[in-house]
């Protein structure tokens, strides 16, 4: 099993030589990057996966581990319904424990407004043939028959898996070396080789690596690369506080949330926690730009995060980070092999606290490690998937708003047809990266 957490300290895995050119360069090796070259590699295209720390390492492996169809925003809900037959095909074909379980998913209904939203979901999932459903308060008691907290009804669904994404997103690089792919760590891409407005390949500490296009899905770090060759986008990252238990009685074998907290059954007996709608904001100057872009997603739920004025030293968007930088010496990226920010202590004692108010037969529970990961955001909380209009050959794939995970695997197959020329299968409409600046109105994600 992989150790976790996985930092710059941990051992790398992937240390190929850089090659001199390939079809492909993907920068991040994180779930989007490591499935789009499982994918262009199974279609003959060469593919190089650039990490500048280590695979997984930032918010890929330090995500909840839901593998959710359920509240899904309605163009990413066609996606998640393939990602879910991807999560099952690839379990099988790479022979890989990843694991996979489907023990549904639930979020728990404390208000009027709450199923309210849920009936609306479902009428969504229906058009799609999920099998999302409204329980009622006794259900959803049912559901979950020591908890000590009684619930207005559950938006349920039993078709939704739970994974283990330390585990998983490493095994499925693994996955992607074997079809053909080059995998690298500790080889962070300075910038971005263009030339008359093309992309040529990208620069990297350990060289060039000329390639016909290139794919930023670098998380938190993806806006840093591109406003450094004046591409822009208006990208927040939010630090989300998790813990894992020590081993308990199986209260619930699935994964579910209310207004206090989120829970999922984990494989080592544990449950991974994390506070529900509550998460840190630094401020810095990407912050600062993107204010406006960003007021109508705060004001949802304006008191569900702690705003703190600087961001430490190595984030992406701290004030003193540099925005510049010749392409020919140490970049940022370098300078943070692996962004792993201090888990926020006070959140970890009331996830512990609230879980055992949950569940007091289970008693004074332990956790067994605790982390924090920087999500990547942008305003209207879904993902930009789509090639980048004036600059040929560059494509995104970034701001998964915690969403990434479970719908990697069919992001990456997209993200490998289109790459191709081939047709996503999809409507991209949503995703496509000229959203924010092409006067369109900004339509907002699900809360849920």
């Amino acid at each position: 099993m992989t150790e976790f957490p996985i930092t710059e300290a941990s051992p790398v895995e992937h240390n190929t030589a850089l090659p001199n050119h390939a079809d492909v360069a993907i920068v991040g090796g994180g779930i989007i990057g490591v499935m789009t070259a499982y994918y262009l590699a199974q279609r003959g295209t060469s593919v190089v996966v650039l990490e500048k720390g280590r695979i997984a390492a930032e918010q890929s492996s330090r995500n909840w581990g839901w593998v959710r169809q359920t509240g899904r925003d309605a163009a990413e809900l066609p996606i998640m319904v393939e990602a879910n037959r991807l999560w099952q095909q690839l379990q099988r074909d790479t022979g890989e424990d990843l694991g996979l379980q489907q023990s549904g998913l639930t979020y728990l209904g404390q208000s009027a407004k709450d199923m309210a939203e849920f009936e609306e979901f479902v009428s969504l999932a229906k058009l799609h043939g999920v099998d999302s459903r409204i329980l009622s308060g006794s259900e959803a008691g049912d559901l979950m028959p020591t908890a000590s907290r009684s619930y207005l009804g559950a938006l349920h669904t039993p078709s939704d898996f739970r994974a283990e994404p330390w585990i998983a997103v490493p095994r499925l690089a693994r996955a992607a070396l074997r079809q053909g792919a080059v995998l690298i760590e500790n080889c962070a891409v300075r910038g971005l080789d263009i030339s008359a407005g093309h992309i040529r390949g990208v620069i990297t500490e350990q060289g060039r690596l000329s390639a016909d296009q290139v794919l930023v899905a670098g998380g938190a770090w993806s806006s840093l690369l591109l406003r450094r060759h004046g591409v822009k986008i208006p990208q927040l990252s939010v630090k989300n506080t998790v813990l894992a238990t020590v081993p308990v009685e199986n209260v619930h074998n699935g994964g579910a949330a209310d207004h206090i907290l989120a829970f999922r059954r984990r494989q080592d007996g544990g449950y991974t926690l994390a506070p529900e709608g509550f998460h840190e904001v630094y401020i810095g100057p990407d912050a600062v730009r993107g204010m406006g872009k960003f007021f109508g997603p705060m004001m949802r739920s304006p008191f569900g995060r702690a705003y703190w004025p600087a961001s430490p030293k190595g984030f992406p968007d701290a004030w003193g980070q540099r925005r510049r930088w010749a392409l020919d010496g140490p970049s940022p990226f370098e300078a943070t092999r692996v962004l792993n920010p201090a888990p926020h202590i006070k959140s970890v004692t009331k996830m512990l606290a609230d879980f055992q108010q949950l569940f007091p037969q289970l008693g004074k529970i332990s956790a067994q490690v605790s982390w924090a990961g920087m999500i990547d955001v942008l305003p209207d909380v879904v993902p930009i998937v789509d090639k980048v209009p004036d600059r040929p050959g560059l494509w995104v794939g970034t701001g998964m708003s915690g969403h990434g995970f479970g719908i990697g695997p069919a992001f990456g197959r997209i993200l490998a047809d289109m790459m191709c020329g081939q047709n996503a299968g999809h409507d991209m409409t949503r995703f496509r990266f000229a959203r924010f600046g092409d006067g369109s109105k900004l339509v907002m994600g699900p809360g849920m």
